[in-house]
């Protein structure tokens, strides 16, 4: 039985529509690749799902920040849902 090439699930989930990404060996991050070459010694993986954005709603008041619904929320904070950093703070009136 032959054996099947080293990337073939990722072949077969890329011609099933599959976004690729490719790791370049002089860097070290991650490229869409829309045309893969399906190198032997390349690094290929499936694009990972993006994170959403977390956001948490406060009441700020003497001093003290509680977490409570949208509805007496006085403080929105939004959060990377890749990295958990902050992103955004809005006053809510």
């Amino acid at each position: 039985m032959k054996t099947p090439h080293k990337h073939a699930e990722l072949i077969h989930a890329w011609a099933d529509g599959a976004k690729i990404e490719f790791r370049w060996d002089v860097c070290d991050d991650w490229r869409r690749i829309t045309a893969p070459r399906w190198d032997q010694t390349g690094d290929y993986r499936i694009k990972p799902e993006s994170k959403p954005d977390t956001v948490w709603n406060y009441n700020a008041f003497e001093g003290h920040l509680v977490r409570c619904d949208s509805n007496s929320a006085n403080l929105k904070l939004t959060f990377d849902g890749e990295t958990g950093k902050l992103k955004s703070a809005e006053v809510i009136e």
